[in-house]
């Protein structure tokens, strides 16, 4: 059970800053990443109040750019003093180098099993959910491209992360990400049936705007 404080605090001066990021970035998937990392930790000799506050800041640094966003999230919870009044400095480390470790292309693995939790839990496997927020990156930050160049971008991204050889990696075996990631693998292969799906929530994320 999280600490009812620490909650109040977080879901009122944290994550309301997900509100102002890109729509790949916005409350709900935040929620996903809580929701995900606490259930991971069931399995795992670990502080919940550590694992939930690591993954409610995860993607904080994105207010200075994406480039970098990891580093930033980690100095972000090293400077919350309001931090200080449930964990020490030792704990305030260990939650900010969890923060840090869960970008995907990350030269090094997670340095605490916080860091695995988060970085796993941050790994949206789901083929329709990674296809819409590429492309909601991409017409938030690539606006000039247009939807053939939009799509070359996503088949890019997608072959460099996800595919065999691609940088992601997997960490906790109690998820069912790597079976998640097989059935991606299935459509990246499949460019008829990628390029169907690419069309179809480009044109639904088109119309709201």
């Amino acid at each position: 059970m999280i600490n009812s404080e620490l909650r109040e605090y977080v879901e009122r001066d944290i994550l309301p800053r997900y509100d102002k990021f890109d729509m790949a970035h916005r409350r709900d998937h935040v929620d996903m990443v809580i929701a995900s990392a606490l259930r991971y930790a069931e399995h795992y000799d670990v502080n919940e109040d550590m694992v939930y506050v690591a993954a409610a800041y995860h993607d904080t640094g994105l207010i200075h750019g994406r480039q970098s966003h990891h580093s930033e999230s980690r100095r972000i919870i090293l400077e919350d003093e309001e931090l200080r009044r449930w964990f020490s400095e030792e704990q305030i480390a260990i939650i900010a180098d969890a923060a840090e470790d869960h970008r995907a292309s990350s030269q090094h693995e997670p340095r605490t099993i916080y860091g695995r939790i988060v970085a796993e839990a941050d790994r949206v496997i789901d083929s329709h959910t990674i296809i819409r927020r590429t492309i909601q990156f991409t017409l938030a930050n690539h606006p000039a491209l247009d939807r053939e160049e939009g799509y070359a971008r996503m088949v890019e991204h997608l072959r460099e992360k996800y595919d065999y050889g691609g940088y992601l990696k997997l960490w906790i075996k109690e998820s069912d990400n790597a079976e998640r990631l097989a059935e991606l693998r299935k459509i990246i292969a499949d460019s008829e049936q990628l390029r169907t799906l690419y069309d179809k929530i480009y044109n639904k994320e088109t119309t709201k705007q």
